[in-house]
């Protein structure tokens, strides 16, 4: 079977200028000997020529690295749709690069309103980012607003909905795992993660698609009783999506820790022959239903869901196919349905 990248998530930096209390990169610091620009040019390329449609450059902050507006034009110019994640701190200085390159999206982190924003952002940085957002829908850039829940900023869900509707901009919602910067005794229990998908289900019943788009990450979706939407085919880790890192590592999704899982690095190899090869991605690629972890095996769905989101699987349970933030799973032993 062939498999193509159609999206890559590209950590093109560590270095970033805040130091979030969730961050699972745990970024900061640029990593020893990242990749240089004409190695990038390469990576591009080969993206290109492997066809990948979606390139999405996040950090660590990707605006601190000073070729990353010759990054996105590499991008584009190669006829793949450039995406960005950012705090959006360094937006207002960027937003004339920005809007000449046409992004499909950019997303920027805003994690709660003011007081619980700052807290795990730091002090400043809410009206910073608010004003980036501004700027974002005012030069008619796609933006998406990524908001990462724990037990911190779990019941500023509601305000921050206000806080949001109208603006025109989308709304992601995703739950922090205990990698990196995060503490596991703020990770949300199983009934706040179902009382958050039940919140998202909500906001897109009540509001007007145009008006305020909501939508749950990777980590939500799995074969609610209750819930719509919640159909899922699998952990699209080395089958569609590929993670790069800033030193050139090849990992199937950046989400399940960013020095976790290399495959290769584009150093040695192309990324063609760390993608093509036979043995790379084996936990998705050779998924057998016997696979499935204790929590997963014996279900209904299991061989096409393949036990979840592996990023929280293995963050939650030191194992692949075994995610226990499952809505199915939640429904019958918390709900009795």
């Amino acid at each position: 079977m062939r498999y193509v990248p159609e999206v890559a998530v590209w950590e093109t930096t560590l270095k970033c200028n805040l130091r979030c209390t969730h961050c699972g990169s745990a970024a900061g610091d640029a990593r020893i000997n990242e990749l240089s620009t004409k190695e990038c040019f390469t990576v591009i390329e080969q993206l290109s020529e492997l066809g990948c449609q979606d390139v999405s450059l996040m950090g660590g902050e990707p605006l601190v690295r000073k070729d990353w507006k010759a990054l996105g034009g590499a991008v584009k110019d190669l006829g793949m749709d450039l995406c960005m994640v950012t705090n959006g701190i360094l937006v207002p200085d960027n937003i004339d690069a920005l809007e000449a390159l046409k992004p499909k999206v950019v997303g920027v982190s805003i994690d709660g309103l003011k007081d619980t924003h700052e807290s795990i952002r730091g002090k400043g940085t809410f009206d910073r980012t608010m004003k980036a957002v501004d700027l974002l829908i005012d030069r008619n850039i796609q933006t998406t607003l990524i908001t990462t829940v724990s037990k911190t900023n779990f019941n500023d869900l509601p305000p921050l909905a206000d806080l949001i509707k109208g603006k025109g901009c989308n709304w992601q919602i995703q739950v922090a795992m205990p990698f990196g910067n995060f503490s596991r005794d703020l990770l949300v229990s199983e009934e706040d993660f179902y009382a958050a998908a039940m919140f998202i289900a909500k906001q897109r019943i009540e509001n007007r698609f145009e008006d305020m788009p909501v939508i749950g990450a990777h980590c939500f979706g799995y074969h609610s009783k209750v819930l719509p939407g919640c159909r899922w085919s699998g952990c699209t880790a080395g089958i569609t999506s590929m993670g790069l890192t800033s030193d050139g590592g090849v990992v199937g999704c950046l989400s399940m820790g960013n020095d976790r899982f290399i495959e290769g690095n584009i150093r040695d190899r192309s990324l063609r022959e760390i993608w093509e090869d036979p043995d790379a991605f084996a936990y998705n690629r050779k998924f057998t239903k016997k696979d499935l972890g204790p929590n997963c095996s014996g279900c209904r769905y299991g061989k096409r869901c393949k036990g979840g989101c592996n990023s929280v699987s293995m963050s939650l349970t030191g194992r692949f196919h075994n995610d226990p933030y499952c809505f199915r799973r939640i429904e019958r032993q918390l709900l009795n349905i």
